[in-house]
């Protein structure tokens, strides 16, 4: 049973119809077998892109949707709520992008940006590492300027779509300055020197490939630096605000995916001769997940309105970021116990739902990074 969306234009209402439509067609009937094989679902994406679904938030002149924020992760929730992986990799192509639009020259951006926003071009996000996940300012990639390229060395961790992307957009050291140091570049994918290592054996999300990108000297064009030398840390800092408008918007779907196989079970299972869900303790556990669910949402929307209207909303994001996927665990945990036995076989996607979202409370900046931010905003 789709939720109720607030769409502010009638083309809005058409493109989560249009989702809707694509979900259903290229989406479900595939997810399943997706996710057992762990087979990366690089056609889907191309279907996205050539449906105007990928660059919803960018202008048109590039090739974008000119949508507003707010439109952009009702289709982000949407597709996430058929195939978590697929929505938290639109997530991450959409962050992937920010960058080349917001701190790229004119002929950058008319270069590269409308084959990254139709999908021609998928994009993967490599900020993290290893021993400096939640202090992106401790990382320790460099990037060496020699000549008219930048020679870059180190290694990137938990990089979705590695091995996979067609560019990467990556934060390297370019002075020994602490977070003023941090450069932005745009790497092709088959740069010489970048390489990905064995994919991650992970919990969930076995569609969405993530590795550790490798940079064994892997020599980029001065050209593909975005923005300054020494910018690199605020540019990623300011995509994450709104990475985690995406990951909220992910981990609603997936929440509403669940809720909706809860309810559906719960009306056709019968105890003591009567449907489940006419009895008060387990109608009681599904009013809960239904307010989890639209509390969240109506977080999201509130953090995407203010963006929209170019007010910030930093704070607003992360506790939007923080609510969706405390939700959403608690959600999709209840709805395995709704199903009983049955929601612990794989047999009902309700697993599946419960492995996937334990990573957004994860990724984004954790949870407990979140607390910190909402925490020093309101002093």
């Amino acid at each position: 049973m789709p939720a109720e969306r607030l769409m502010p234009t009638e083309e809005s209402a058409e493109l989560i119809e249009l989702t809707r439509a694509i979900v259903d067609k290229e989406l479900r009937p595939a997810v399943d077998e997706a996710e057992r094989s762990a087979t990366f679902p690089r056609e889907v994406f191309r279907t996205l892109g050539r449906a105007g679904l990928l660059g919803l938030p960018y202008p048109e002149e590039y090739g974008g949707g000119g949508q507003p924020y707010e439109v952009y992760l009702q289709v982000v929730e949407e597709i996430a709520s058929a195939w978590a992986a697929v929505g938290v990799g639109v997530s991450v192509h959409a962050l992937s992008c920010f960058g080349l639009f917001h701190a790229g020259t004119e002929e950058q951006r008319k270069q590269w940006l409308p084959d990254m926003l139709g999908g021609e071009l998928l994009g993967a996000y490599c900020l993290s590492e290893a021993h400096a996940g939640s202090d992106p300012a401790a990382m320790r990639t460099k990037a060496v300027r020699e000549g008219d390229d930048y020679v870059l060395t180190g290694a990137k961790a938990w990089t979705t779509h590695g091995g996979k992307a067609d560019f990467y957009k990556v934060m390297a050291r370019t002075a020994d300055t602490g977070g003023r140091g941090i450069s932005c570049f745009l790497v092709p994918a088959d740069a010489a020197g970048l390489s990905a290592d064995t994919p991650e054996q992970k919990m969930g999300l076995m569609s969405s490939t993530t590795a550790t990108m490798l940079f064994d000297r892997a020599r980029v064009p001065a050209e593909r630096r975005l923005g300054a030398e020494g910018q690199g840390l605020s540019i990623a800092l300011a995509g994450l605000d709104s990475g985690r408008l995406g990951i909220a918007a992910v981990a609603t779907g997936v929440a509403q995916g669940a809720l909706d196989a809860a309810v559906a079970y719960a009306r056709d299972r019968e105890a003591f001769g009567r449907p489940i869900i006419d009895h008060q303790g387990l109608s009681f556990l599904l009013a809960d997940m239904a307010a989890a669910v639209e509390s969240a949402r109506a977080t999201y929307l509130h953090a995407a309105r203010l963006r929209d209207a170019g007010r910030p909303f930093g704070r607003q994001a992360s506790i939007a970021k923080l609510v969706a996927t405390d939700n959403a665990m608690r959600v999709t945990t209840d709805a395995v116990q709704v199903l009983g036995g049955a929601g612990y076989t794989k047999d009902f996607p309700l697993e599946r739902y419960m492995r996937e979202t334990k990573v957004m409370q994860i990724f984004e900046g954790t949870n407990q990074i979140q607390r910190l931010v909402i925490g020093r905003s309101l002093r």
